[in-house]
């Protein structure tokens, strides 16, 4: 909602285009935790608990069904009224009290519930029903409690000025703070009766001065205009923000949950936390979560007081603590995966509010996934759902070195794991401005809310003096894989003067900090980083073990066992050298998809390339290439001898020409002033002429490809020569070499058959001369929209297809990655025109669309056509996905990304078998 503007109210019975027959509202007895596409997450699993007889309290849900219409039509459906009264009445004749009547009131909340866990983003309103009138009835329900009535109606007016009135929420803190100080208390807590009644008079006039309306007295108004704010709460800037970080659905809507209230700030007897049935943040099973006594649930989630461990709850309340056990065993048993629960306890009554599958760190994901394996909750497809390769990737990155001298500043909560390095910076706004401008920053923040989340995701480690590891925080930077260290107590954080203090030490912004998610530890300056267990493991330098390490690497390898026995792609590298090619190999690559053989020819031997394009005459011609051939089959040796046994997909050149020739700026500066000092170079004149009748305007749609090989005879053919005496050295030596040429940029099969011809008889010459059969294949790479639309012909002189995504997206898409994503791209994503960038994960309605045509007419034509993909969507999780639907033999990928290629081929495999059981 903007700021005082009131919402529509669900009173209206306008316009609907929802059919009468459509059902709106269920209650808590009628849904099941299979239903959250309609019921929304929270509302499908509060049922499901209502179904397994545990103690929720009594609700219903409205359907994200009825959400859709209200943000399409900008009115709730029209026969949404009376089904909310339907329900209401039922659950005030259950509860035996009506909602906001001034001597007895039936208070409740309405929460949103997305079908994806939405931590934060979207509205919640509690204590709706209290009023002038009610407030007086509240008390009396709890004993002649007045502190507490009181103290719930403060919070309604808080809660409900903000979310759904619009008015600055630093309104309400400052004059929360100001009774605070009056008083010379610390904590809310401290406020009695008569400080609370003066707070919500003080409210009540925040209200009015910002909306020109009084806070509505009339219960079913104040739940009517709450509904509303919930539905449009998902249109809101941080909920798009957080789904289009997370890349959910921007037209799923929400659900909104009406339950009846239950009250932890009734006294040291009652309460609120958050549970895990494991260790979200190690995924170790245990006791793991945060209690509040006197408290209600957004004490907990706002990170505003310190909460104790789970496990005290033992000594406060051994019932609801044993009960509050069996409970998370009983979830945990039913849903086979870790579960988040929140809970009440309302005068040692238990009370369960919500619960969920968690979020979980990756580590946590791995280990819990072979766990439930161990315990003969899942099997292994399932397990292989349970992480992705996003997640192994989080596990990649390097660590702190424990040996380093390090300054210790504070310590607080491992609330997400990771080494995170950079400068401080006390606000979101500083955050996102600095990480835009190539600074890496730490947001530092007492705690974080909602309004946080794009600094958030700016920045590379969050870092709170306030919370837990169920703050917001904490559960939004496990969500994100982002590092952050939650409740560093000792650490004062003072956002206004933009620093904080330990004792004697202040850092400022923009000083270098350094944090620990593993540990909670905090440092002073910059932590020197080594490599991450599990790139260890990958490469052969660690093996599992007894220690929290090793215990992580043994999931890997567990999970890694698991996809590598499902997966139907086979996984390759883009390797250009040995040293790559090796480290593929340690990594699980089976063969490499792509060697750039213009990598070669990089940095010294730059100016031989430059002698053969500039070459005049056939003599010169032939004596340039004479000097590449040896360098080549060099190259190609070690190649094959690093990938013995497993295919090496070799690319012949395919430069830019601007890539091998002097810059036509500086090289013509350089002439002038030679010409100017009457010292004219002989060389660079001729240079300088090639480069202006070579000179392209784009060098990326120009002389490059099969077009180079064609235009300087023999070029292709020295490339070939080199690839087959290279294998049969390698054969001579009693390797197994099996090469596999690559003719690039190919747009016609005439351009392929004039170099295939050339090629074969290159390849019988080397074989005659050895006496050995090579069996070399020749293909092509599929880059071009023509390529992909004439595959059919183009398969009849090829033997196999690869397709380069990254060229084939840029000649679509009609743009230039270096260019675009450096100008209109960031505009594109925030928009929602992009969902992720296309160089990013594949564009499935046209780039794959041309791959699944190019991929029928190719097999049609030849039916053991081998197929594969060398751009980097061969590493890219979802791609993957796609690549494995469309039928590619393989994916080729950069080393690094290897084993996440390998862990999503298995996903993929799994999936399309069915095996997927939630």
């Amino acid at each position: 909602m903007s700021e005082n503007k009131e919402p529509h109210v669900t009173q209206s019975s306008s316009a609907s285009s929802a059919s009468t027959a459509q059902k709106f509202v269920y209650d808590f007895t009628e849904g099941n935790r299979n239903l959250k596409d309609l019921l929304g997450g929270k509302g499908a699993n509060l049922a499901e608990m209502t179904n397994l007889g545990l103690p929720v309290p009594p609700g219903f849900t409205i359907t994200t069904e009825a959400c859709k219409v209200y943000l399409d039509s900008g009115d709730a459906p029209k026969e949404l009224r009376d089904e909310v009264s339907a329900h209401l009445d039922a659950l005030e004749a259950k509860m035996g009290k009506k909602l906001g009547q001034a001597d007895d009131p039936l208070l409740v909340s309405v929460r949103s519930g997305a079908k994806f866990s939405m931590p934060g983003m979207m509205d919640t309103v509690l204590n709706i029903g209290l009023s002038d009138a009610s407030v007086t009835g509240l008390a009396k329900q709890a004993g002649g409690n007045e502190r507490f009535a009181w103290d719930s109606y403060r919070r309604l007016i808080q809660m409900f000025g903000k979310t759904v009135l619009g008015v600055d929420g630093e309104l309400f803190e400052e004059a929360l703070e100001e009774a605070k100080t009056a008083k010379k208390i610390k904590v809310d807590t401290d406020l009695e009766a008569a400080d609370l009644k003066k707070l919500v008079k003080k409210f009540k006039k925040i209200v009015s001065d910002a909306c020109g309306r009084d806070f509505p007295q009339d219960a079913r108004e104040q739940m009517d205009l709450a509904i509303n704010a919930v539905f449009d709460s998902w249109n809101t800037d941080r909920a798009k923000l957080y789904r289009r970080q997370e890349r959910i659905p921007g037209d799923l809507g929400t659900a909104v949950n009406v339950c009846s209230m239950v009250f932890g700030n009734l006294g040291p007897d009652s309460g609120t936390g958050v549970a895990f049935t494991r260790d979200p943040a190690s995924g170790h099973q245990g006791v793991y979560g945060d209690y509040l006594q006197n408290a209600q649930g957004e004490d907990v989630v706002a990170g505003i007081r310190n909460t104790v461990p789970l496990a005290e709850l033992e000594q406060l309340d051994k019932k609801s603590y044993d009960q509050l056990m069996q409970i998370m065993e009983t979830l945990e048993t039913h849903y086979k995966d870790l579960c988040d629960i929140e809970f009440t306890i309302e005068r040692g009554q238990l009370w369960m509010l919500q619960t969920r599958v968690g979020k979980r760190t990756a580590g946590a994901a791995f280990r819990i996934a072979t766990q439930l394996v161990d315990q003969g909750l899942i099997d292994e497809a399932e397990a292989l759902q349970r992480v992705n390769g996003a997640q192994l990737a989080q596990l990649m990155f390097p660590r702190f070195d424990e040996d380093a001298k390090t300054q210790l500043l504070g310590r607080g909560i491992a609330a997400s794991p990771g080494a995170a390095v950079g400068k401080a910076v006390f606000d979101s706004y500083t955050a996102v401005k600095w990480s835009r401008s190539g600074e890496k920053v730490i947001l530092i923040r007492r705690e974080t809310n909602p309004d946080d989340l794009d600094g958030m995701i700016a920045a590379e480690g969050i870092l709170t003096s306030r919370g837990g590891k169920t703050s917001h925080a904490a559960v939004v930077a496990r969500g994100m894989g982002k590092t952050c260290v939650c409740g560093a107590e000792e650490i004062e954080v003072d956002t206004k003067r933009r620093r904080l203090t330990v004792g004697d030490t202040v850092v400022e912004e923009g000083d270098v900090v350094s944090i620990d998610g593993s540990s909670g530890k905090v440092y002073l300056g910059e932590v020197p980083v080594v490599p991450s267990p599990v790139v260890e493991f990958f490469e052969g330098r660690m093996h599992a073990g007894a220690d929290d390490a090793d215990e992580l690497v043994e999931a890997v390898h567990r999970i890694m066992a698991y996809a590598d026995r499902r997966r139907r792609l086979r996984v390759r590298a883009n390797a250009d050298n040995a040293e790559d090619a090796l480290r593929a190999r340690r990594f699980g690559a089976q063969g490499i998809g792509l060697c750039r053989t213009e990598h070669m020819f990089l940095g010294e031997r730059r100016e031989m390339v430059e002698h053969l394009i500039l070459a005049d005459t056939d003599t010169e011609r032939e004596e340039a290439l004479k000097g590449l051939l040896p360098l080549q089959k060099q190259d190609f040796i070690e190649l094959f001898e690093a990938m013995d046994g497993l295919p090496v997909t070799v690319r012949l050149l395919d430069p830019p020409l601007h890539e091998f020739l002097p810059d036509i700026t500086e090289l013509s500066v350089r002439v002038a002033l030679a010409e100017s000092r009457k010292d004219a170079n002989e060389n660079d004149l001729r240079l300088l002429q090639a480069v202006h009748r070579l000179h392209e305007q784009n060098p990326m749609l120009g002389l490059r490809g099969v077009r180079l090989g064609l235009v300087i005879p023999g070029l292709f053919g020295m490339q070939v020569r080199a690839i087959a005496e290279a294998a049969a050295a390698r054969k001579n030596a009693k390797g197994d070499p099996r090469a596999e040429i690559m003719i690039p940029l190919v747009g016609t099969v005439q351009e392929l058959e004039i170099v295939r011809d050339e090629a074969e008889q290159v390849i019988a010459e080397v074989e005659a001369a050895h006496g050995i059969d090579l069996k070399l294949s020749l293909g092509t790479m599929i880059e071009l929209p023509r390529a992909a639309l004439t595959a059919g012909q183009i398969a009849e002189a090829a033997e196999f297809f690869s397709f380069g995504t990254n060229d084939l997206t840029q000649t679509v898409w009609g743009f230039s990655r270096d260019d675009v994503e450096a100008s209109f791209f960031t505009a594109y994503l925030e928009k929602g025109i992009f969902g992720v960038s296309p160089f990013e994960t594949i564009d499935r309605d046209g780039v794959g669309a041309l791959v699944r045509s190019a991929v029928e007419a190719g097999r049609k034509t030849r039916p053991d056509l081998k197929l594969g993909v060398c751009g980097e969507h061969g590493g890219d999780p979802e791609s993957v996905h796609f690549f494995h639907e469309v039928g590619l033999d393989y994916v080729s990928c950069s080393p690094f990304r290897i084993p996440v290629a390998r862990l999503e081929a298995g996903r993929a495999a799994a999936q399309s078998s069915g095996s997927d059981s939630r």
